[in-house]
């Protein structure tokens, strides 16, 4: 016999023969069904979110990594002892409440299928192992006059949370745009008109002369000039994300000015199959748990202190952080419609608008994805939390805090993931394409291959050349071939260009959509 139960030496064969069967069975069913899922994205073609998938497989491998390191530090940590006074300090809960049993929750589900006394026996059992181990622990520690660092039960939950949170993001991150792709497959029809019309002969006799403010993208987008209007043009855009946050004459304003600006000789360019494109290859980039994400659950692990009601105030991270990210989604294209009022009177023909970097933070449209991808985690963060203490707790836990905070966080929660899926990312997949540049999805699969392949020919013959001839006009030129070659490889490999911090591509670099 040893701590916390018997070995496998005395354990019965049949036993860890059912376990491990069990346990690979479902390790290799979760593997095959990725395995197909990734052959599915490949035949469809479909490589961002193949690549995303790949990136799902990576976190998966740091959890394994993460569970590996808990279970193999267990026992070292356990017999880490502290102080007994820094242990009563910084409680999520205080002591004066009545602890509760972790296991009772379990013991109700599972009374009701397993004879009384069996359900009596098991539990019993698990509690003198589990006794046994935290007994062992205590009593290592209190031979120093010490308390453990972390018990072997609280190691066991937080092994488990990281696990839930991890997952619950992922799964999160999924439905997100699933719903958020739904929605903007919508436009689909949207783009099909405006191609027809663009087409149409009788459509294009009929352009004229008109009043840039008779526009429908005008009317429903100018507030007027002047600084009392300018705040009206913020507070409109505020409550538009909640309604109709993308019309008809706001898409085909939008593509419009895009086509105009990036691919001036091919009227007939896709538009809606590029933003499709574009919003699955940000979706690696939100599916993945960044370490200033991981960051953020470290401190509120440790700012959980009992009555500070952390995990209430968390909860309106997300929320300031949607309302801010589609208020401004929405101004940028106020903006666009105000630089066309303010500039022209009249136009010919349709109201074309300018994409420019200038519209949004910084000027940069690519702090918008960081910022939903924030949102999007704490959210999944805080509904994780309040699961996962209920299942493993109980509701009346003094962990889950007074239910005039858990029903409004709830609720925030809800809010969040569903405003965030069906207005703020449709939002952000259209509105992002209005910057100065365009991403490398504006290109097709076997347009981007062929480019990196041309682009590593280049470079592999410019450095030939220069390590062959030490001219100074020979070198002149082997850097000009060199620049364009690394903005062409930029353009044929993502990746490359999102290491260097530079997901997108200047228009004047490369005439992208030429016919």
């Amino acid at each position: 016999m040893a701590e916390g139960g018997l070995t496998l030496e005395y354990t019965p064969t049949w036993v860890v023969a059912i376990v491990c069967s069990f346990i690979v069975i479902i390790s290799l069913a979760a593997e095959r069904f990725l395995h197909y899922a990734g052959k599915y994205l490949k035949k469809k073609d479909h490589k961002p979110l193949f690549e995303a998938l790949q990136k799902i497989k990576e976190e998966s491998m740091l959890l394994g990594f993460i569970s590996l390191l808990l279970t193999v530090f267990q026992d070292r940590i356990g017999k880490i002892c502290i102080p007994a006074s820094l242990a009563d300090k910084w409680l999520p809960c205080s002591k004066d409440s009545e602890p509760k049993s972790t296991t009772s929750h379990f013991q109700t589900f599972f009374s009701s299928y397993l004879p009384r006394g069996t359900v009596r026996h098991l539990l019993a059992d698990a509690s003198s192992s589990s006794s046994e181990s935290v007994d062992a622990a205590a009593a290592y520690c209190n031979a120093k006059g010490k308390v453990p660092l972390l018990s072997v039960t609280a190691l066991h939950h937080l092994h488990i949370f990281i696990f839930v949170l991890a997952l619950v993001h992922v799964v999160f991150c999924v439905l997100t745009i699933l719903f958020g792709s739904a929605k903007i497959r919508q436009w689909k029809h949207w783009e099909e008109s405006a191609t027809k019309n663009d087409y149409d002969r009788a459509q294009v006799l009929k352009k004229k002369f008109i009043h840039v403010q008779e526009d429908e993208f005008i009317k429903n987008r100018f507030m007027g000039i002047g600084k009392d209007l300018a705040l009206l043009g913020w507070i409109h855009s505020f409550f538009k994300q909640f309604y109709g946050s993308v019309t008809k004459t706001d898409y085909i304003a939008m593509r419009l000015g895009f086509i105009k600006t990036h691919c001036p000789g091919n009227p007939k360019f896709n538009f809606h199959k590029y933003l499709m494109r574009a919003l699955e290859a940000d979706f690696k980039k939100v599916v993945g748990i960044s370490w200033y994400l991981w960051a953020f659950v470290v401190i509120f692990l440790l700012l959980n202190v009992h009555g500070w009601h952390a995990y209430f105030w968390v909860a309106f991270v997300p929320f300031a952080l949607l309302l801010a990210v589609g208020t401004k989604l929405e101004h940028v294209i106020t903006q666009l419609a105000h630089e066309v009022a303010e500039k022209h009177a009249a136009v010919e023909g349709q109201v074309v608008v300018k994409p420019d970097d200038d519209h949004f933070w910084f000027h940069r449209p690519q702090i918008v994805l960081l910022l939903i991808h924030i949102l999007l985690f704490q959210n999944s963060f805080e509904l994780a939390c309040f699961f996962w203490f209920w299942v493993q707790y109980g509701f009346d836990s003094c962990i889950m805090g007074q239910l005039g905070f858990i029903i409004p966080r709830l609720v925030i929660g809800a809010f969040v993931q569903f405003v965030c899926s069906y207005s703020t990312l449709p939002l952000y997949a259209i509105v992002t394409q209005m910057g100065s540049s365009f991403k490398s999805s504006i290109f097709e699969e076997h347009v981007q291959e062929g480019l990196l392949g041309w682009a590593k020919t280049a470079r592999t013959h410019a450095m030939v050349m220069h390590a062959t001839t030490g001219s100074s006009q020979v070198g002149h030129k082997e850097n000009s071939v060199s620049a364009s070659t690394v903005q062409l490889a930029r353009v044929g490999d993502p990746e490359a260009a999102a290491e260097e911090g530079r997901g997108e591509i200047k228009p004047e670099s490369f005439s992208a959509c030429r016919k």
